[in-house]
């Protein structure tokens, strides 16, 4: 099966205080379509970095990286989902949807608000469509996000912790959430997160980044049942044998 998303020798460094700082280097990755893949590692090894580079808001130092060509020759269209929410404050939760599609020259304006309709609903909030984005909460707007991005389309969606600043239960509903517009529209998904559980809870594979300077430290194929509840497969041996795995690779990089 042809890349989707190749990565191949990608460093990053930075200079500071006229000292050059490697965050990442000889990054080799290779993403199938409709592959979800998550990103795990230290803090600071620049797993956000990576993302931006891919979503061509960053520039890298050296290597490269390949969007596999569409039959016109273009290159796949990426979306980015970022920690904060991004919505609009003066528009409605729906017309914040809206807006980007109809910004989106590959959506038919005639369909702008069907489709509008139909991922508020997919979110369950068709009755708070007309709310501001200040008057509900972190999930629903963190909802709001989700839907937005997955109508808008695009070939590659990228996610930068986008759920990381809510609390439990809104994580819970959020994961099966993504998980079903996941495995309904086959987007290929490169998914950054701190929390070892969730990435091995969505993706199909889980790759593992060293300490700064980062490398790929390992890669897991995650074969987790996924037609079974999110939250039965928590209790699984493979789930919790795959998590230990992990943390033990990431301690042993911390030297913990």
């Amino acid at each position: 099966m042809n890349s989707h998303i190749k990565i191949a020798g990608l460093g990053k460094s930075f200079a500071h205080k006229q000292v050059p700082v490697i965050a990442f280097e000889n990054i080799d990755l290779d993403i199938r379509h409709g592959e979800f893949v998550a990103i795990v590692g230290p803090s600071g090894c620049g797993k956000t970095s990576l993302l931006r580079i891919i979503a061509g808001l960053d520039q890298q130092s050296n290597g490269r990286v390949e969007l596999e060509k569409n039959h016109q020759g273009k290159e796949s269209q990426v979306g980015m989902i970022f920690q904060e929410h991004g919505l609009f404050p003066w528009m409605s939760l729906w017309k914040n949807i809206k807006f980007v599609l109809e910004n989106n020259p590959r959506v038919d304006k005639k369909d702008v608000s069907n489709i509008s309709d139909s991922f508020i609903k997919k979110v369950g909030l068709e009755k708070f469509a007309q709310y501001f984005p200040h008057q509900v909460s972190g999930g629903m707007r963190q909802r709001v996000t989700v839907a937005r991005s997955f109508a808008n389309n695009p070939d590659i969606l990228l996610m930068d912790e986008p759920f990381v600043y809510l609390d439990y239960q809104s994580r819970l509903s959020l994961h099966v959430l993504l998980k079903e517009l996941w495995k309904e529209t086959k987007k290929t998904i490169l998914f950054v997160t701190h929390d070892i559980e969730e990435a091995v809870l969505l993706a199909n594979r889980v790759v593992v980044l060293s300490a700064g300077p980062a490398r790929i430290r390992e890669q897991f194929e995650i074969n987790l049942d996924d037609s079974s509840d999110l939250l039965e497969k928590r209790k699984t041996s493979e789930f919790r044998d795959t998590v230990n795995s992990i943390i033990d690779l990431i301690r042993f990089d911390l030297k913990l």
